[in-house]
């Protein structure tokens, strides 16, 4: 069975160009899937019954998993034994009339204009650092990054003069995000000064580069915005997912438009980008209620 794991994951790698995490993902809920199978002394390719993935749905309840995590599963078995059925590596699809477990999606978190503002305005930039986390944030949150999109920016992704990003997002497709003025200006003063402090002398195609040259990798971001958020005196728990969900919403509740909410984020549906939509109706009830006379 593991080959044809290895074969499927090969696929995905190389044919669907998905990115190292996601392939990541789904390899960790297909080996479940795989230990499952095995324990029941069934065959990937030939044996395997409706019942056999429900079971396992069963036993991943069992065990605590989320009706999200659950339905993740589910996506990549389905979509591991359409692979072996459009390669005539099995001879059905047992997940044909299987139903997707319902995740009860909550609304994403964001944070406020004003906790935003504290946010930024956290870093020393009075020292190389300082400077260089401070306009990560601003990139963040001007341009609705994810954390592994900014990390990965080189110096030849920015069109200042344009006013544009150039991002890799997933499956490494690129799209334009446009810059605010304030972010522009934070990074044209980073790169005449604080960057090369950082650097002293090394050669790095990296925007934002650790003191090793190297790109400053996602853990190091995340520690350092956890303590931004602490000194900010932010309640919440603060993430760069965050970040750009307060992007999206500030965005639409600013009058944007959701189709191009959905290209600056790199959303392949805009059912996904929607949510924020219901995010910008809750924040709109929650006002109404607060300050109408007669809510």
């Amino acid at each position: 069975m593991d080959h044809l794991l290895d074969i499927y994951l090969a696929w995905m790698r190389v044919e669907r160009g998905l990115a190292t995490n996601t392939v990541q993902a789904y390899a960790r809920d297909l080996g479940r899937y795989m230990e499952h199978l095995s324990q029941k002394g069934v065959a990937v390719a030939e044996g395997v019954a409706r019942g056999h993935i429900q079971e396992h749905l069963g036993d991943l309840t069992k065990k605590g998993f989320s009706p999200r995590s659950r339905a993740r599963a589910l996506a990549a078995i389905r979509t591991f034994h359409r692979f072996l059925l459009r390669e005539g590596l099995c001879e059905s699809d047992p997940t044909a009339d299987l139903d997707t477990p319902s995740t009860g999606r909550p609304l994403p978190v964001f944070l406020t204009l004003e906790e935003v503002n504290a946010l930024l305005s956290a870093p020393v930039v009075s020292k190389p650092a300082g400077f260089r986390d401070r306009v990560m944030l601003e990139t963040l949150y001007a341009c609705g990054l994810r954390v592994s999109e900014l990390v990965g920016l080189r110096v030849e992704d920015l069109e200042l003069k344009a006013g544009f990003l150039i991002v890799r997002g997933k499956g490494g497709k690129e799209r334009l995000v446009p810059l605010g003025e304030s972010a522009i200006d934070w990074l044209e003063r980073y790169l005449g000064g604080p960057r090369n402090e950082i650097l002293r002398g090394r050669s790095s195609s990296a925007l934002f580069p650790s003191n090793r040259g190297t790109p400053i990798s996602r853990q190091a971001f995340w520690k350092s915005l956890r303590a931004y958020a602490s000194a900010a005196g932010i309640d919440k728990r603060v993430s760069p997912h965050k970040l750009r969900h307060s992007f999206a919403t500030h965005l639409l509740e600013g009058g944007a438009d959701l189709r191009a909410v959905q290209a600056m984020l790199g959303h392949a549906d805009v059912g996904t980008t929607e949510i924020y939509t219901h995010v910008d109706r809750s924040r709109l009830r929650e006002l109404y209620e607060k300050h109408h006379p007669r809510s």
